[in-house]
């Protein structure tokens, strides 16, 4: 583990206790009354959901640039999470959308995105034009996924099933609970191995793809975990939490500096700094004197537009 990973971990393990007390209602355990319940099963688990998500989403994000050799990718923009949304909107328009059947929905259109996304980028003759294939079939994915979400919304048979929609689409950890958690944690643990799998082969691609097949990488297998790394951990967090965005676009900038920005080694600590980004946004969202807590959704992507547009400027610049 490098340096950035243990400061990460140090900070998680700081963040993890402090988000227990933190909310409208502060606890204090030696005051509040029935502190022990509200911490182990209303608090515990959307921390515990927070660094699962966070993690899964710095991962997928730090893997996505590096193989696209592009500091603007983002795993949102390659189908998965709009592939898991549009599962979890048909659940709801078709009005089951229960605590258990909304997530699965969600896993299939998840699985569905991942199985297309393979399909079309892993049929080409030229293997050059991998990437370039991976990106657009990606982009494809999420215009249409997108599309037949909002179809989906404007059909809505009734105003409580559209305000469901929308309300989920933007994602938050509210009254989330262990189920969501046993959901999530497993499949996000695979994704995360099945993208650490793919580090070595991410670094020899930084060479360009003829030096990386002579050094034995199969571009084939490194899209394979790729695509289930990605689907798995982002597929995973939408399915419990609706879309959250930007974290993935985030977190490893700001890890790089602090890394020999190889893509392996900023895997583990992008996935850390995600934990700790969604885990310290979750706390702010619910201590803001709101009248209605906002979304966690639509508070990363107050901070990550920005913050896009700042990189953005930062390479014209650059240029």
């Amino acid at each position: 583990m490098n340096r950035a990973s243990l400061i990460f971990a140090a900070l998680v393990a700081i963040a993890v206790p402090l988000s227990l007390l933190a909310g409208r209602i502060w606890v204090d355990p030696d005051v509040t009354p029935n502190a022990v319940p509200i911490l182990m099963e209303l608090r515990m688990p959307r921390a515990v959901l927070a660094v699962v998500i966070g993690a899964g989403l710095g991962a997928a994000g730090a893997a996505m640039q590096g193989y696209l050799r592009n500091p603007l990718a983002d795993p949102g923009l390659f189908g998965i999470a709009p592939g898991a949304a549009l599962g979890a909107v048909i659940a709801l328009y078709i009005g089951v959308g229960s605590a258990i059947l909304l997530p699965l929905f969600a896993l299939v259109g998840a699985g569905g995105a991942m199985a297309l996304l393979a399909l079309i980028a892993g049929r080409t003759a030229n293997p050059a034009h991998g990437i370039a294939l991976f990106t657009l079939a990606g982009m494809m994915i999420a215009s249409l996924a997108g599309a037949l979400t909002s179809l989906a919304i404007s059909l809505a048979p009734n105003a409580f099933a559209m305000s469901s929609i929308v309300t989920w689409l933007m994602g938050a950890l509210t009254d989330r609970s262990w189920a969501d958690v046993m959901l999530a944690a497993p499949l996000t643990l695979a994704g995360l191995a099945a993208l650490w799998l793919a580090g070595r082969d991410l670094d020899a691609m930084t060479l360009g793809e003829p030096a990386a097949r002579s050094l034995g990488v199969s571009p084939g297998r490194l899209m394979a975990l790729l695509v289930v790394g990605t689907g798995l951990t982002v597929g995973s967090g939408v399915a419990v939490a609706g879309i959250i965005g930007f974290v993935g676009l985030i977190v490893p900038h700001l890890v790089r500096p602090l890394t020999d920005k190889r893509p392996s080694s900023l895997i583990v600590p992008s996935a850390l700094a995600g934990a700790l980004l969604v885990l310290v946004a979750d706390v702010v969202v619910r201590i803001l004197p709101l009248v209605t807590e906002l979304r966690l959704g639509i508070a990363l992507s107050l901070i990550g537009a920005p913050f896009f547009l700042m990189l953005l400027l930062r390479m014209r610049r650059a240029a």
